[in-house]
């Protein structure tokens, strides 16, 4: 995974925007499946060595077929989203009954490992609103009233002004890391 591609993705994770951010990224490794885990868990752990201190984690939440499904989070933020009651109900009803949030992200690896159907609710480790996580898993894609980084089922100003908020954290943040500063130094401390 390159720094361009984390900076694509998950600028406003790492400017202290948005809860988490999630993306699949591309691996090639000649040296087995095995092996190519066993290198793409390197990375993740290398990375986590700068990211720690700033309070953020990433992790593989899926390593499948040449490609990882990255997962760059505030471990913070999440146990603050959590805590919502809304939000806790919505988790209960999916699966992840009594569970702390890091218990939360272990059951949803644990879920994608599992294939069939994509866990809707990944929404809820993102930062989205409960009642647009909601609607989407009740009302299906169709029924919402707008789309930008997620189908939005509540509160269009709101989720309008955040999709430009990121928009502009995003265009910022590539063009820092084009001028050179290091992505260590773009991962901001909340």
């Amino acid at each position: 995974m390159t720094n361009e591609q984390l900076v694509m993705f998950c600028a406003p994770t790492l400017a202290g925007l948005k809860t988490g951010s999630l993306f699949n990224c591309h691996y090639v490794c000649e040296e087995g499946e095995d092996r190519c885990r066993a290198l793409v868990v390197e990375e993740f752990r290398e990375l986590n060595l700068d990211f720690t201190e700033k309070g953020l984690r990433i992790i593989p939440l899926r390593i499948r077929g040449g490609s990882v499904l990255t997962y760059l989070y505030r471990p913070s933020e999440l146990a603050r989203d959590f805590s919502d009651p809304a939000c806790r109900k919505l988790l209960d009803e999916q699966g992840y009954e009594g569970l702390d949030p890091e218990g939360c992200v272990l059951r949803l690896k644990e879920k994608l490992a599992l294939g069939g159907e994509f866990p809707h609710e990944i929404g809820l480790f993102l930062g989205y609103p409960v009642e647009d996580v909601r609607g989407f898993i009740e009302q299906g894609s169709d029924c919402a009233k707008c789309t930008g980084c997620w189908k939005v089922y509540g509160d269009v100003r709101s989720a309008k002004e955040l999709f430009r908020k990121y928009d502009c954290c995003t265009a910022c943040y590539r063009r820092q890391l084009a001028g050179g500063t290091p992505l260590k130094r773009l991962a901001v401390a909340v």
